[in-house]
């Protein structure tokens, strides 16, 4: 586990203990039961090293997300450059596919991603508070993904798909995400 996961776990742990100090309930029932409606992203020198603010102030997230390969599919491999207004919300999703994992040509992945990152302009990188959403693009499914609570005891989530790189929970204005 990383520090950042760690960290994100810590503060999950702190925000619970504060909440049941303040309003005097168990821990099953600190983490909210509804869906988040913002999500912060923290800009970092991790999977979330592009994000931030364009200077025409829309939010942007460039990643690489990627099927894995597994069971006798090759996987595939994406550049996703994901723009939204002030408020969160997705205008644009301009993703390329590069072709399978195994036959990826790193040089044009490379270019591709430099070209998306040329398209933004002068930017500021930062954290971002977008909405989560989800769209299909090559038969596959990208976006930022909520999964709620599987059991009484669980809690939401928002994952970067595909490839799940990324897993936000509460609190969700901490900017920190599992790996």
């Amino acid at each position: 586990m990383t520090l950042k996961g760690i960290r994100a776990i810590l503060n999950r742990i702190l925000t619970s203990i504060r909440v049941n100090k303040t309003i005097g309930i168990c821990d099953d029932q600190a983490m909210s039961k509804e869906p988040p409606k913002l999500i912060e992203i923290e800009h970092d020198d991790y999977h979330a090293s592009h994000v931030g603010l364009t200077a025409e102030g829309f939010q942007f997230f460039l990643t690489n997300p990627f099927v894995p390969a597994s069971g006798g599919s090759a996987g595939r491999e994406f550049v996703a450059l994901y723009l939204f207004d002030g408020k969160g919300s997705l205008l644009e999703a301009r993703i390329a596919d590069l072709g399978t994992r195994a036959e990826l040509d790193e040089d044009y992945a490379k270019n591709v991603f430099e070209q998306r990152l040329a398209e933004l302009g002068s930017v500021d990188y930062c954290r971002v508070k977008i909405q989560p959403f989800q769209l299909e693009r090559f038969g596959t499914t990208f976006g930022l993904i909520l999964r709620p609570p599987m059991e009484d005891f669980d809690y939401w989530t928002a994952e970067v798909h595909p490839g799940n790189v990324m897993a936000f929970h509460e609190p969700w204005d901490s900017g920190d995400y599992d790996t």
